[in-house]
């Protein structure tokens, strides 16, 4: 009997690198170094073929692909008939949506949104952005832009342009002013409608998509171990920011206890000198996986 195998897309480009970290840290190791867009995986009935997010969700849409990730903001542009699985909340460069502005020059008056009514808007989502408008009720000309889209802003006759930003770092740098935002994007897993019904791929997708889930909640926390004397129990409880309780167990040396918790990585800084300040000792501090909720 022929294996079974699931065709995963994942997105080329900007989300490369941290969905094959992602996908690491699920379980599953994606070939890197390959000339190939079809790439092998440490599950074999895991097939991972590579497309640029802008296309993936038709490729889902048409049954080419079984799943994929790709961003909210080009499921929308393609209008694609998915079905969604779960969102997750991650970029390229932080673990935040992604936001897909409309943006103007320093220099020009342009403060809403209506001051561009008759005006020309350059962007790579034209349909998002046509809808934006079409919805506010203000007239103006979208043009498609493939790349480079913030240079375009004080190109002439072009009068603002509605680009994606993580930080607003790169607007700044063209001297760029946001205006307003168009839509919020992040990452979403989907699946092809018949894919969905197969009982078989649809176990595959949500086992996938637990594990992915658990690696994104365990990113930026981090797992602390520590001996503390046992008279000091409530204090350094009332001290730890815990998911839910700390687990507390008895050392066979007496008068001592192990704790265990888990810990945004963001107050290890902190909160480790205080600990071994109020007495903890033996403090090991390990990075996380995933945390299956």
């Amino acid at each position: 009997m022929t294996q079974p195998v699931l065709k995963l897309g994942l997105p080329k480009g900007s989300l490369e690198a941290a969905t094959f970290d992602l996908m690491a840290r699920a379980g599953f190791e994606v070939e890197e170094a390959a000339r190939s867009d079809v790439r092998r995986t440490s599950d074999p009935e895991l097939t991972v073929l590579m497309f640029r997010a802008q296309e993936l969700s038709r490729y889902v849409d048409d049954g080419v692909l079984d799943a994929g990730l790709t961003g909210k903001d080009w499921i929308a542009e393609n209008r694609s008939r998915v079905h969604l699985v779960r969102d997750f909340i991650y970029s390229k460069a932080r673990m935040v949506p992604v936001r897909w502005v409309l943006a103007v020059a320093d220099e020009t008056p342009v403060r809403r949104p209506e001051d561009l009514e008759g005006g020309l808007v350059a962007t790579e989502l034209v349909n998002v952005t046509k809808a934006y408008f079409r919805k506010r009720g203000i007239a103006v000309k979208v043009e498609s832009s493939w790349g480079s889209t913030e240079i375009k802003a004080r190109f002439p006759g072009v009068d603002a342009i509605v680009d994606v930003t993580e930080t607003g770092s790169t607007l700044r740098a063209n001297r760029l002013r946001e205006v307003a935002t168009v839509m919020e994007s992040n990452t979403q897993f989907i699946a092809n409608r018949a894919a969905w019904q197969d009982e078989w791929k649809r176990d595959k997708i949500e086992n996938l998509a637990l594990l992915l889930q658990g690696a994104i909640d365990a990113k930026e926390m981090v797992g602390l171990k520590m001996n503390v004397p046992a008279d000091l129990e409530d204090a350094i409880k009332a001290m730890l920011p815990a998911e839910r309780s700390p687990t507390v167990n008895r050392l066979v040396e007496p008068g001592w206890l192990a704790f265990e918790v888990i810990l945004p990585a963001s107050e290890e800084r902190t909160l480790v000198p205080r600990l071994k300040k109020a007495g903890a000792t033996g403090i090991i501090v390990y990075p996380l996986t995933k945390i299956i909720h």
